[in-house]
């Protein structure tokens, strides 16, 4: 299943013209809130910890980055039929799909493209080296417990691609007693999904195991009418399955060992045809292509206390990702890394640690469309402070890699915050990034040039966050500016003069200018809980002063939830400007989701939702269509004590 590799300006800017509301909206926020909060009689809870601001568990309110955690129970209460869609509910995160469920999916943090935000499982980078992105669509979230995502500048803690920023996704972890879990759905489109989990822990030793699957009938991927006249009034379903299992034992106190394999399987169809044109449509009634993905992760982990002031770990980790396009010239991509981690941690003193990284990444990339298969491997060294100092906080971050194939990169962070009390705390961070050039960016041929140079960036934020037990705010106002960024360049003079560059190559000839303001609020009223989010973005290429594909100017989100007795309702609210894509305006929509929950029994729950209750005609991308309204039946088991 797996095999090892052989070896200036300025940083930030406001919207001078939002800046005056964004202030009077987060300060009537935060007054609003802080009063209820005095009013209400509730236990103090601690703050949430996150891990992907330093690489090590801190709490959020002692962070200088834009971070935000979204626990199990949000997963739970949410609405959202995918992670990307999950994801997307987030300030500062917007979706690209070319179709519904269960087809290509992306997210652009902070106006980045698709391929320049990091995701890792359980602490392993996954994604395609080839095509440089990751298959979401292909992520099931039955086996996810928690989702971090740091937004802005990471390259200095994790390496290439964290340009936007960085997905750090949990999955399940088993404790207590055992228990077990399932999950059962049917809805439109020929639609069913279902989960079957076990997990618990006893005398040191914890397991959790799950099995999930999907599948639907779906609706026609692409318009009447599209670009390139491929439409077909069929279905363009898809299937997918995933298996997990995460163990682990605790050898001593302080000393634990884990072992974790992921394999996720995904079968879509879409529309399409030999040459792109009508007249194949004569010779080929049904031109369906099928695309297929395969994603394995396996990871091996060491944790432990050196002594009070050492903590050491230690991982290895294999990911393979293989996809199939059965097109009428079929390609077939096949990328497999070995992750080797070891990373140290060191408390100085009171609130201050230090950490240090050493880590080794090989990729081996095998395609149809290279001439040879190729390889790569890259080292790494970095270095990483945070402290606290009465009211200040204070992180700095620095990391060398070194790739055998694009060369050395060197990335920075500084970030500063001041705590003025009563949960509020202001923040500053400047950073710089790398995007890495992928495979085909490097090999394709015909496309790929071996010289070409990674994507570089810098970025500068200045953020204001408040949080009482259950409530918080959150304003963020961030400058990213984008050089080398790697395209299609179409003049093959500027191309190799092999004569297979006719057409172009890839080269580094943009430079982009991400620029916005995320403004989020949550506060729990007893049984109601309400969520808002605000994201403004200004995402223009410098080169022509177009704004780039796929990024709306504005984006709005609410949640709401209430629960009374053995009921929870929800309700959801997404509205998104419209959007440039290929020369098309895509118009800006809104939808609602629906959602009741009723405990029946301890152990059983009904659940019902409908998405898009409007029924909107959403076009995700250009001459692409999304589902319409969608209502879904389920049945919820868990019980504990087996």
């Amino acid at each position: 299943m797996f095999s090892f590799c052989m070896a200036p300006r300025a940083p930030w800017a406001v919207y001078s013209r939002y800046s005056h509301v964004l202030l009077s909206l987060v300060t009537a926020a935060v007054t609003a809130m802080t009063l209820s909060s005095a009013q209400a009689e509730t236990p103090t809870r601690l703050p949430p910890v996150t891990v992907i601001a330093s690489r090590e568990p801190l709490p959020l309110d002692q962070v200088t980055s834009d971070v935000v955690v979204i626990d199990e129970q949000r997963i739970r209460l949410s609405t959202a039929d995918s992670i990307e869609d999950l994801l997307r509910r987030e300030a500062g995160v917007q979706l690209s799909r070319s179709g519904g469920p269960g087809h290509a999916a992306g997210i652009l943090l902070r106006g980045a493209s698709t391929s320049s935000t990091l995701v890792l499982i359980d602490g392993v980078r996954i994604g395609s080296a080839t095509l440089a992105q990751v298959e979401f669509e292909a992520i099931s979230l039955a086996q996810i417990e928690r989702i971090e995502v740091l937004r802005g500048p990471g390259s200095s803690l994790y390496g290439a691609d964290a340009v936007g920023g960085v997905v750090l996704i949990t999955t399940k972890r088993g404790e207590g007693p055992a228990s077990l879990s399932g999950h059962a759905a049917v809805g439109e489109y020929g639609s069913r999904e279902g989960d079957l989990g076990i997990s618990g822990g006893h005398d040191g030793f914890d397991y959790a195991a799950s099995v999930s699957g999907e599948k639907s009938r779906g609706v026609s991927t692409l318009r009447p009418g599209d670009l390139f006249g491929n439409y077909n009034p069929d279905h363009d379903g898809y299937q997918r399955r995933t298996a997990q299992i995460r163990l682990g034992y605790t050898i001593a106190p302080g000393h634990r060992v884990a072992a974790s394999v992921i394999d996720t399987r995904l079968n879509s169809q879409y529309d399409g045809s030999e040459f792109g044109g009508p007249p194949d449509f004569a010779q080929d009634p049904s031109p369906d292509f099928r695309s297929k993905l395969n994603t394995q992760v396996a990871s091996l982990t060491y944790d432990g206390v050196i002594n009070p002031l050492w903590t050491t770990r230690l991982q290895l980790a294999l990911n393979e990702d293989k996809s199939f396009d059965g097109a009428s010239f079929p390609e077939r991509f096949v990328t497999r890394r070995n992750q080797y981690t070891w990373q140290n941690v060191l408390t100085l003193g009171t609130r201050q640690q230090l950490v240090t990284v050493l880590e080794r990444l090989e990729e081996r990339a095998e395609s149809s469309a290279f001439l040879a298969n190729r390889q790569r491997h890259n080292d790494a060294v970095g270095l990483g402070y945070s402290g606290q100092f009465g009211a200040h906080l204070l992180s700095a971050d620095v990391r060398h890699d070194d790739n055998s194939v694009y060369g050395k990169s060197t990335t920075g962070r500084l970030g500063y915050g001041y705590e003025f009390g009563h949960g509020l705390t202001a923040r500053a961070l400047f950073g710089t990034t790398f995007r890495a050039p992928s495979f085909n960016d490097l090999f394709y041929a015909g496309y790929g040039v071996p010289d070409i140079r990674p994507e570089r960036g810098r970025s500068g934020e200045l953020g204001l966050q408040w949080r009482d037990g259950d409530s918080h705010a959150s304003l963020t106002v961030y400058r990213n500016r984008v050089r080398q960024l790697i395209n299609y360049e179409p003049d093959r003079n500027f191309c190799p003069s092999d004569p297979s560059y006719d057409f172009g190559c890839a080269r580094n000839v943009d430079r982009a200018r991400l620029k916005g303001a995320t403004l989020s609020g949550g506060h729990r009223f007893g049984a109601f809980g309400l969520r808002a989010t605000l994201d403004l973005l200004s995402a223009k290429d410098e080169r022509t002063g177009t704004r780039l594909n796929r990024r709306a100017k504005h984006q709005e989100t609410v949640d709401a939830d209430y629960q009374i007795d053995n009921w929870t309702l929800g309700a959801t609210l997404v509205t998104v400007g419209s959007r440039p894509d290929a020369g098309k305006r895509l118009g800006g929509y809104s939808t609602v989701d629906l959602q009741a929950r009723w405990k029946f029994t301890p152990h059983w729950q009904l659940e019902a939702k409908v998405l898009n209750v409007a029924d909107r005609d959403i076009e995700p991308a250009r001459d692409y269509r999304s589902p319409g309204r969608q209502a879904w039946l389920g049945l919820r088991y868990s019980g504990i004590g087996l």
